[in-house]
Formats: structure tokens, C-alpha cells, sequence
């Protein structure tokens, strides 16, 4: 038979409009609830938590199997605003694990998301204790301004816990009626930041988080890992999310050195949408944690960057140090003193590998045929572009694992190795084309302009190619224009071009486009016949590209 105690109600130890203050309007985010509630279980030494969601009802019941509180524990200890066991000089549970709380207001969160909290809680073999919270009666009294004595907790009605209270050893048991804006998320969804943000649940096989009887677990995290390309492991991190989880990785996962006492890891997606969960505000972050507790989102926040690789990270830093004597903690739960000289010195280490991280991210992606960080100055615009152009080109011929009608399997591979082969030529090839096509085309509009008259040896060359062109249009049965008319000079290259420029200028004088254009022909001959091209012919194509591009700059300038 399930017994309850006859004694006095229970009031809060704290003038009623301070506990307003730092508890009802503290605390703005659901998960930052759920962090609380869960957070106590855990330093209640409980197996476990389960999590029921009533969608339809707006409700939530948070339940442990944890050591429970007594009459004088849910009075002096629950009620009383401000109290920790750290002040008694404890840091750990009786199971060995570091307590999460510290400042004695954690539980003012669970007062910020509904209308009405009811708590009972029990030890082993003894009687449930508790009380009712009901907000509207708490707002009466804060306005009346009556004194803790003066607002004595509802009497709590065990019928309203229904089957929960059945085989409930001990523990303790939390229903929220009437939940703030409601539910937003999906259960899928509460998941997913439930295994994201409460890692000790998965670290620590002893604790496990339950959600409407369903377990959390790493599979909650499927979705991410499986859209992970690339990750850094920070002082060889042992995390079952990266051993058992990711599969995906494009390159080898990476060692990273940190000083002091800090693991973790950083890792990349494919997409910055990867990072968003769906329905919500949320967006996965690189998070903080000290001692298996969530204490600071997205920390590369506090590290202003603008490169394009940001929106791509997430990842999660352990900094146990940070839980010393000193108190860095916000009141809100959900920060650390900004200007703490032991965050601030982990900021800057981290400021310091973050760089590391972006230069590492970039070469990768452009490695694996994806856009990388146009703001890295490693590579130039245009052979970035050039990357770009190769990279949006091949991916038509890459078979897809979205399009089961092409090759599969080892025939991928094949083509896949291949592109990646002639990859290695695509810079050089495609930014030279572009320079080629962009430096003859203002050659051709300039002898245009200047009404430059065609040389005998200029027509002879545009007769035998507009003779060329027929014989293969007819061949093809090709009945349409080609070339747009009527500029014939488009039937000329650059040394015939460089020609006609050089000796309209002064028939004396040493020709000097022309002479660049005769060294480029071979190799340009050898470009636009898709040819890829020696290390000599590079560096060859390198030097007279420059002096073709500047020699033209000059013609256009008038100079």
C-alpha cells in the first residue's frame, strides 16, 4: 500500500519575488528544463530516467529511479534556494559521479515552462513526499507580496500519476501540466537533442534517458553521423558516437593536441542543412561540456570568424578543468563567465586549432571534388573557380548513389579514380582556356575597332579554314551558321591575330604579341584539344600566359 506523509506543508526557503527573479524568468529554453530535471537524476545516483510526453494533453512527467528525498531533503534541501552539496565540501554521488549541480537554482527551472508542477519523491521503503507548484497562486502571492510562510505548497493528489507510481521503489516524480507554448518538437526530434546534449547518458552505461519508453541511444544520432565527411579528435577522445557510429568519413579522422584537461572532437557535414533539426530553432553546434554537462552552445561563437567553414562544424569539447573551486558558471545555466581567465585561456587554444581545422576543411573538400572556403587565400579566385567549373562538370559523368540507373560498385570506383586523375590537370586547363577564349575575343574586337586591315597571309589562313569548315559541314550534314558573322577574324587564332596588332602598330618594329602567341600556339593546340599537358609545358604555358595577358592589357589600354 502506497503511504503519504501527514505532516505540515512545505513552503520555499526564499522571499517569493527573488525566486520570480531567478527562476521563473531565468530559465527560456525546453531542453534547458530537461537538462535540470535530468541533471538531479543524475546526481541522485538513478539507473534511470523516463521522459512522457503528452502532446495532446500539453503535458510532461519526468520520472527516476534515483535515491529519493525525505521529508527534511524536499524541505531543506529541494526548497531551499541555494543549496549544494559542493559547499559541504562534496563532489561526487555515492556512485562515483561527479555532481552536475553546483549553485542550488538549477531546479527554478522546472518552476519557467508550465502552469502547475507537481513533485513527489521517496526513498526506499519509505512514503512519497512533495507538493504542488502552482504558478497562477505563486503569481498571487509574489503580487501580495506574502512571505515563503505565507504560500505553503498544494498538497499533491497520487491518483494524478496514475501507473507511474506502480513498482516505484524509490525516486522521484515530476508532472507538468499545461506546458508553456506547447510541445514544438516531435518526439524523433526530442531525441535526437536529448542524445546530443545529455552525453553522459550514453558515455555512462549505468544511466539511461528514456523517451515515452523508448531508450535513448547513439541510433538517434543516425541521421548526422551518416552526413559527417570529414572529423578532428582532440586528444584521442574515446566517444562510441565516432568508434561504433561514423562510417562515412571522407579522409582519416585527424589527431589534434589540446593543452590541459580537454577531450573532444570537431567534425564537418556535407551540408550546412545537415546541422539543423528539422521543425525547430535548434542547429547542432560545437557544444562545451564539463563533466558530462552541456554548459555552453556553440562555442565557436565567442571565436568571430567569417570563413564559410563554420556553418559546416559540430562537434563536442569536454573541458572537466573548468569545474575547479571557482565558480564560472551563469546563473542561466546556459554560459560561462565571458571574461574568466581559464575560459579565455581555453579560447584562444581552441582559437588556435580552429585555424587548423578551416585550412584542413578546405583542402579536403576541393580534394573531394566539393566547393570549399573561397575566403582561404591558399588558392587564387581564379583557380578556385577553375576547381569549381571541373568539379560541377564531372559530377554529370560520377555516378550517383541517388541514381540507380547508372553504374555501380566497382565501375563507380573506376570512373570515380579517373576524374580524380585528370583533376589534378583541370586547374591549369580550365583557368588557361578561359584566359585563351577571353584574351583572343578582345584581340579580334580591337582590330574591329581600329579597322585593322587583314594581312594576305591573315586571309590565305581564314580560306583554308572557312574551306575546312564546309568539307566537315558537309560531311556532318551541318546546314546552319557556325561561327557568328560576320567578323572573319574569328577563324584566326592568336598568332595570326598578334600578327595583324603588331604590324599595324609600326612595320619596323620587333613584333611582340606575335612572338608570344608563335611560343603559345603548340601548346594552346595541345589545350583545346583536351590534352593534358607535361610539367615543362606547364611552367612553358605559365610564362607565356602572363606575358600574352599583360601585352594585351597594354594593347587595350592604348598604351
Amino acid at each position: 500500500m502506497i503511504k503519504m506523509t501527514d505532516k505540515k506543508l512545505f513552503t520555499f526557503a526564499i522571499s517569493l519575488s527573488v525566486l520570480d527573479h531567478l527562476g521563473r524568468n531565468l530559465y527560456r529554453s525546453f531542453a534547458t528544463v530537461l537538462g535540470e530535471a535530468i541533471s538531479n537524476s543524475w546526481d541522485a545516483n538513478a539507473n534511470n530516467v523516463w521522459i512522457y510526453i503528452d502532446k495532446e494533453k500539453n503535458t510532461l512527467l519526468i520520472k527516476d529511479d534515483g535515491d529519493g528525498m525525505t521529508f527534511d531533503d524536499f524541505q531543506n534541501k529541494f526548497l531551499k534556494i541555494g543549496y549544494s552539496k559542493r559547499k559541504k565540501g562534496e563532489h561526487t554521488s555515492a556512485k562515483g559521479r561527479p555532481y552536475i549541480g553546483r549553485k542550488g537554482i538549477g531546479k527554478l527551472a522546472l518552476l519557467s515552462c508550465s502552469d502547475r508542477i507537481s513533485v513527489i519523491s521517496k526513498i526506499k521503503n519509505g512514503e512519497y513526499i512533495g507538493g504542488i507548484i502552482d504558478n497562477a497562486g505563486l503569481d498571487r502571492a509574489i503580487t501580495e507580496d506574502l512571505i515563503p510562510s505565507e504560500y505553503p505548497l498544494e498538497k499533491f493528489d497520487l491518483t494524478l500519476f496514475g501507473k507511474q507510481i506502480e513498482n516505484h521503489e524509490k525516486g522521484t516524480i515530476i508532472y507538468f501540466e499545461n506546458i508553456k507554448e506547447g510541445v514544438k518538437n516531435s518526439l524523433e526530434h526530442l531525441k535526437k537533442i536529448i542524445a546530443l546534449y545529455f552525453r553522459f547518458s550514453l558515455l555512462d552505461r549505468s544511466f539511461n534517458i528514456h523517451l515515452n519508453n523508448e531508450k535513448i541511444t547513439l541510433n538517434d544520432l543516425n541521421d548526422l553521423a551518416q552526413n559527417t565527411e570529414f572529423l578532428w579528435n582532440i586528444n584521442s577522445l574515446v566517444d562510441p558516437y565516432i568508434t561504433e557510429k561514423i562510417s562515412t568519413l571522407k579522409e582519416p579522422e585527424k589527431k589534434l593536441t589540446m593543452e590541459g584537461d580537454i577531450k573532444g572532437f570537431v567534425a564537418s557535414v556535407k551540408k550546412p542543412r545537415n546541422l539543423k533539426i528539422t521543425n525547430t530553432d535548434e542547429k547542432v553546434g560545437v557544444d562545451l561540456f564539463v563533466n558530462g554537462r552541456l554548459r555552453e552552445r556553440d562555442i565557436l561563437k565567442h571565436i568571430p570568424t567569417d570563413r564559410i567553414a563554420i556553418s559546416y562544424l559540430y562537434g563536442q569539447i569536454h573541458v572537466n578543468g573548468l569545474d575547479d573551486e571557482k565558480d564560472r558558471f551563469t546563473s542561466s545555466r546556459e554560459g560561462i563567465v565571458a571574461d574568466d581567465d581559464k575560459y579565455k585561456k581555453f579560447l584562444e587554444n581552441l582559437r588556435t586549432k580552429l585555424g587548423e581545422i578551416l585550412e584542413d576543411w578546405d583542402k579536403w573538400r576541393i580534394k573531394n571534388r566539393q566547393e570549399g572556403d573561397p575566403e582561404n587565400e591558399r588558392l587564387s579566385k581564379k583557380d578556385r573557380s577553375s576547381i569549381g567549373l571541373f568539379n560541377a562538370v564531372s559530377d554529370d559523368f560520377i555516378v550517383s548513389t541517388d541514381k540507380p540507373e547508372e553504374l555501380t560498385g566497382s565501375e563507380k570506383k573506376k570512373v570515380e579514380g579517373w576524374v580524380d586523375e585528370i583533376g589534378n590537370y583541370a586547374t591549369l586547363n580550365f583557368s588557361s582556356y578561359a584566359e585563351c577564349f577571353i584574351s583572343e575575343n578582345l584581340v579580334r574586337k580591337h582590330i574591329q575597332e581600329k579597322k585593322i586591315n587583314l594581312s594576305n597571309e591573315a586571309q590565305t589562313e581564314i580560306g583554308k579554314w572557312k574551306e575546312k569548315e564546309t568539307q566537315n559541314k558537309n560531311a556532318s550534314n551541318v546546314n546552319i551558321e557556325i561561327r557568328k558573322a560576320p567578323n572573319e577574324t574569328s577563324y584566326l587564332s592568336m598568332d595570326h591575330l598578334a600578327n595583324l596588332v603588331d604590324k599595324s602598330t609600326d612595320t619596323n618594329k620587333q613584333p611582340g604579341l606575335s612572338r608570344d602567341a608563335k611560343e603559345y600556339k603548340p601548346i594552346r593546340d595541345a589545350l583545346m584539344h583536351t590534352a593534358l599537358l607535361t610539367d615543362d609545358a606547364k611552367n612553358k604555358l605559365i610564362t607565356i600566359r602572363v606575358n600574352i595577358k599583360g601585352r594585351v592589357k597594354d594593347l587595350l589600354s592604348g598604351k
